[in-house]
């Protein structure tokens, strides 16, 4: 077992026990807080990223991040419990599941191939296949158990749109030439400690790189949600 993976699944434990706890306090209000700074601490990541390019599709791309980090910071202070826990299992339930089957069974089934390779070598079709089947599932099983599926049926698109807004980032920092979102900022020394948070420089790379999948899938299901 690597380094790398030790990082992420003991820095991703604690993340989850955090959000836990700001969910079931004080009408979900701390959880709100903390969504919000990860947002914020985010998009300085990506600001610091024009210290390695500046281009008019940089300033496009980084433009349509920010949006989608504000619009997620709206979604989740609006939203309700139950329909958090929609999120929650739909998009970090896809990041994790992509990431464990990735790990487990990545190029076993689909050998030397891979559903991304321009834009995120890492990714395997095993790996992005279940990891979206488990995500539905999830979404699904809660949906009937809770007797909302004819309501909330739009929140099935979770799994899907985190892996479109992983996507989206990974597009970003191939074009300004990032491998992790952190990997500029964590030099001074307060961002250095702050990104302790989420794995310093192993396991999780960045607040951005944690927060893309949520933060655009919760920006398509705000704007949806307006409509219908």
């Amino acid at each position: 077992m690597d380094k790398n993976f030790k990082v992420r699944v003991s820095v991703g434990v604690f993340m989850f026990a955090v959000a836990l706890i700001a969910l079931y306090t004080f009408d979900s209000i701390p959880f709100k807080i903390i969504y919000s700074l990860f947002s914020i601490v985010a998009a300085v990541e990506l600001l610091t990223f024009f210290k390695k390019k500046v281009s008019t599709l940089t300033v496009i791309l980084a433009i349509i991040e920010i949006i989608f980090l504000i619009l997620g910071s709206v979604f989740a202070i609006r939203t309700d419990l139950k329909h958090f826990w929609l999120v929650i299992l739909g998009v970090p339930g896809y990041d994790i599941f992509a990431y464990l089957f990735g790990k487990l069974l990545g190029g076993r089934i689909f050998k030397k191939s891979r559903p991304f390779p321009h834009i995120s070598k890492n990714k395997t079709w095993e790996g992005t296949i279940l990891g979206l089947t488990t995500a539905i599932l999830l979404v699904t099983i809660t949906l009937f158990m809770t007797d909302s599926f004819a309501t909330d049926y739009i929140y099935l698109l979770c799994g899907p749109l985190a892996l479109i807004g992983d996507l989206f980032e990974s597009f970003l920092k191939r074009r300004f030439g990032v491998k992790d979102s952190n990997e500029i900022i964590i030099k001074k020394p307060f961002f250095e400690k702050l990104e302790l948070v989420v794995g310093g420089s192993e396991g999780h790379g960045g607040f951005l790189d944690r927060v893309d999948s949520t933060a655009f899938a919760c920006s398509v299901l705000l704007i949806v949600l307006l409509f219908i």
